[in-house]
């Protein structure tokens, strides 16, 4: 292997995969969702919470780089875990995702102003996501 590429190769193994969790209470769509994930590379799915509580839980034991959250949850909601993690400037550099049913314009600016970046429609734009992720994958969170 000549040094370039072996340069190369060393960098390509340290480069950190993409942590990624989930706050989505439906088994249907998380399992759809984590299924999706698994085939991206250097993207590493967390863990996958079903309510607020366990949302804020996960997060203090494991930090991740990107937090994909629905609104409706079975308990709490999304736009509460957003007020509490804007709050923390622990989560300050966390990109954080809304994929829901609720995309009324009206949740799109609560959610914007609790520091969403993204907010995709769980019905007709999961393949955004991917494609988000994939790429967030590849070039990293800051690129």
């Amino acid at each position: 292997m000549m040094p370039a590429q072996r340069d190369a190769s060393l960098i390509e193994q340290k480069q950190a995969a993409l942590r990624v969790m989930l706050v989505e209470d439906s088994h249907i769509i998380s399992d759809l969702i984590s299924e999706n994930l698994a085939r991206i590379p250097k993207l590493r799915l967390l863990g996958i919470a079903e309510t607020e509580t366990e949302a804020l839980s996960m997060l203090q034991e494991q930090p991740c780089d990107v937090l994909i959250l629905d609104i409706q949850l079975r308990q709490g909601n999304g736009i509460n875990l957003l007020r509490v993690l804007s709050a923390d400037p622990a989560y300050a550099k966390t990109l954080k995702i809304v994929l829901s049913n609720h995309v009324s314009g009206t949740y799109r600016r609560i959610c914007e102003q609790y520091g969403v970046q993204f907010f995709f429609d769980k019905t007709s734009e999961f393949p955004q996501l991917q494609t988000l992720l994939s790429r967030l994958s590849q070039t990293g969170i800051d690129s």
